[in-house]
């Protein structure tokens, strides 16, 4: 449904697309260097410029750089919290179904799993953890199998790439 626009929302949604055209790659980058994934700082981006335009529709006020920078460096704290809670969650679960606690290297499978992109992960649970065939993946993601095997080849590059990196501290990247 297109919307009938005012000569002020005509103007808000232009000054705002000046905004995002002079400060997204900014904030991506700022967001880039704080988590160390050109995926995820695309995502908590994204989600900058949603909050940013509510921010506009509800207030009418123009966005400063400086507010951007301040909503990117909050969710990205938000970010590493949760990334923490889904760690402790695979610790408590772990302890729970009575397994032994992980070894050095099964906690950097963990770990590598927790930072990589969300589609990412999720190729590679259906497939090794779930033990999934790439046709049934495939239904899972809403895909072909060739499109799995494509989306498991690119998977298992980022995870060798995160695996091998160094993990981000939350405190040195906040």
């Amino acid at each position: 449904m297109k919307t009938i626009q005012t000569g002020d929302g005509r103007g808000r949604s232009a000054r705002f697309t000046k905004v995002y055209a002079r400060e997204h790659p900014r904030i991506v980058a700022f967001v880039h260097r704080r988590v160390g994934d050109r995926g995820a700082a695309e995502e908590l981006a994204a989600e900058v410029f949603r909050i940013a335009w509510e921010h506009t529709l509800k207030d009418g006020g123009e966005i400063a750089a400086g507010w951007l920078f301040v909503t990117a460096r909050n969710l990205v704290r938000n970010h590493y919290r949760a990334e923490a809670r889904l760690s402790e969650l695979h610790r408590r679960i772990a302890e729970e179904q009575g397994r032994t606690a992980a070894s050095g290297q099964d906690s950097a499978v963990l770990d590598t799993l927790d930072r990589l992109p969300a589609h990412h992960r999720e190729v590679l649970v259906l497939s090794y953890w779930d033990g999934l065939s790439a046709a049934e993946a495939g239904a899972v993601l809403g895909c072909g199998a060739p499109a799995v095997w494509v989306r498991l080849h690119r998977a298992r590059k980022a995870f060798r790439d995160v695996y091998r990196a160094p993990a981000p501290s939350p405190l040195e990247s906040a």
